[in-house]
């Protein structure tokens, strides 16, 4: 079950997993705009996981950030926040960009994958989109 993010502050453990996500040095202003944006969510699992989005309209959400901890990777947990997510706030389309390191997990769960090329030296990206079924 996912909560949403409420404190001031990250604590210690979350930091490191958003470190996994982001680069380290953009933890702290990224949980912040996460707190203060209205369209923008972050949910944690327990200490285990956390999966940041942006809202782009009334059906559509960007993942901004998706992280689970090492020892809970390949359990399922990645894929339940995201459908957790398009469930609490109705979403009929979620996409997000990546790198080459998370496009499996994407295509695992049913993401549509494009090359976006290399937008960064030595970087290729990916566009990820799902449309889920009318309600």
């Amino acid at each position: 079950m996912l909560s949403k993010a409420a404190a001031p502050k990250p604590s210690l453990e979350l930091k490191k997993l958003m470190a996994s996500a982001m680069a380290e040095k953009q933890v702290e202003a990224e949980y912040a705009r996460y707190i203060e944006d209205p369209n923008r969510n972050l949910y944690l699992m327990g200490e285990a996981a956390f999966i940041g989005i942006d809202l782009k309209g009334p059906s559509r959400c960007e993942i901004r950030h998706i992280a689970v901890g090492v020892d809970c990777r390949s359990s399922g947990i990645g894929s339940r926040m995201i459908e957790e997510v398009t469930k609490r706030h109705e979403v009929q389309e979620i996409f997000a960009e990546t790198d080459v390191d998370a496009v499996g997990f994407y295509r695992k769960i049913g993401f549509n994958i494009k090359s976006l090329g290399e937008k960064y030296p030595g970087r290729e990206r990916f566009y990820c989109a799902k449309t889920l079924p009318s309600k």
